[in-house]
């Protein structure tokens, strides 16, 4: 976009007679002053035809200069595009472009998330889009779509910080593989993701995923946490005292079952109590019916689907949903919610309390989010914050989360922003004659290692 704007610009510059930035007055005459207006008025003439003349005049040149403008906007933005893509394709068989700062390859060659060690850090790993949509079905965070279709190639930074996440819930299931002597860090059940805008977390907890995915893991994956305290229908539940979502509750059992269908049907229920129904999305009430029993041989496959194929019963087999993952003993589970600050403040629904007022509901008495928020269990979870949803700065000790299970993510370091950097150069996203390391420095500390500011200002090189 910038460079279309500096095209434009280029194509339509003005007279060097012409002001830069163009007179207030006329505008501060009509906000602030009234007599100003009528005097200027009052010094044209009425009947002046020239003055008309060079009014429609200036008012068309300036429409066609502006119309011609967003054209060649448009136009240039979208040839330049189509060149660059031409040219990285060219690129692929020039392996001679494929190099770092200091000579390091700038991509690794380890195959899998699994086998990634210290050595492939400050390095980039090859992903396909095909790829990434079977793993992550539920979809990609925002920040990963970005930069994909930034840098015109499925590829992402490993970095430390992944890999310490990883290395963590690993030792959790697989303790025999580290040595009794080494001093490795105390492994966490409970991880909540924090740090400053733009530091990576949803991307890290999106491969998070991926990584326990590959392992065989029962993964329950919320990219969007957000949405189980925004929009749809919500009900009170007069039997729980939480307000039930069902279009919500629907929608995260089809995603569950995107990715996880046949492993749900290889895990029986160990719980056979009856599903309290509730209220439908927009239909009310089952009349004569209260609870739909669940019959003993069934696998949390028929449980899903129950909560799929009857709204009434959404919101109850989720909250049953909950349980189940806590019973599972054959394979390991872990659930990872992005977006998890949304659910400790207030949602978007609120409770008629006279005539006159409502009283906002918090997302605590939404009775999905009351059954997952805790973290004060055994279970393997793991949330992300995301400031971008902008809900306002938390207090450090969160309810339902133990004590020490926030970490904090860093944003880039000057090693991961050297490579970052030339694998811009490398994307042509950053033309290469006006790369130069003072030039990425500078750029590094003004964005101060944010990702997305680095991503928008490297363009602006010359």
């Amino acid at each position: 976009m910038l460079r279309s704007i500096a095209k434009r610009a280029t194509l339509l510059k003005p007279r060097a007679d012409s002001p830069i930035i163009p007179p207030l007055i006329s505008s501060q005459s009509k906000l602030y002053s009234s007599k100003n207006a009528k005097a200027s008025h009052g010094k044209s003439k009425k009947g002046d035809p020239k003055s008309k003349t060079k009014s429609k005049t200036g008012g068309s040149s300036s429409t066609v200069s502006s119309s011609t403008g967003d054209d060649l906007d448009s136009a240039g933005a979208d040839d330049f595009e189509a060149a660059r893509a031409r040219r990285l394709v060219e690129d692929e068989n020039d392996p001679s472009l494929d190099v770092g700062p200091n000579g390091r390859p700038l991509f690794t060659s380890t195959p899998s998330l699994s086998l990634l060690t210290r050595k492939d850090c400050c390095s980039y790993m090859k992903f396909s889009e095909k790829g990434l949509n079977q793993v992550l079905p539920e979809g990609l965070p925002t920040g990963m779509v970005t930069e994909f279709k930034e840098s015109m190639r499925p590829a992402l930074l490993v970095r430390q910080s992944f890999l310490d996440l990883r290395d963590n819930f690993r030792r959790i299931v697989d303790p025999p593989m580290w040595s009794s002597n080494a001093k490795a860090p105390k492994a966490r059940k409970q991880i909540v993701l924090d740090g400053p805008v733009s530091c990576g977390k949803s991307i890290a907890l999106a491969m998070l995923v991926h990584w326990a995915r590959d392992e065989g893991w029962l993964v329950l994956y919320a990219p969007r946490g957000r949405e189980w305290t925004h929009g749809g229908c919500f009900y009170k539940n007069s039997e729980t005292g939480f307000w039930d979502t069902p279009v919500q509750a629907e929608n995260i059992l089809k995603d569950f079952l995107k990715y996880n269908e046949s492993r749900l049907q290889q895990l029986p229920c160990q719980i056979f109590d009856p599903i309290r129904l509730g209220e439908g999305a927009g239909v009310g009430f089952m009349k004569g019916v209260e609870s739909m029993a669940l019959p003993e041989e069934s696998t949390l496959y028929d449980l899903v689907q129950m909560g799929i194929k009857y709204t009434h019963a959404a919101v109850g087999v989720v909250v049953r949903l909950r349980k189940e993952l806590s019973l599972v003993k054959d394979v390991p589970v872990l659930i990872a919610i992005d977006q998890y600050n949304n659910w400790f403040t207030f949602s978007e629904y609120e409770e008629p309390v006279t005539v006159r007022s409502c009283r906002p509901i918090h997302a605590r008495e939404l009775a999905m989010v009351n059954a997952f928020r805790s973290m004060m269990h055994e279970d393997m979870m793991v949330g992300a914050f995301s400031h971008s949803t902008a809900v306002g700065k938390l207090r450090l000790d969160l309810p339902d989360v133990p004590v020490g299970a926030r970490v904090n993510m860093p944003r880039y370091s000057p090693d991961e922003a050297a490579t970052v950097c030339h694998y811009y150069v490398r994307q042509r996203l950053v033309r290469r004659e006006a790369f130069s390391e003072e030039s990425w420095k500078k750029v590094y500390y003004l964005s101060n290692g944010n990702g997305a500011e680095m991503r928008w200002l490297l363009p602006l090189m010359r």
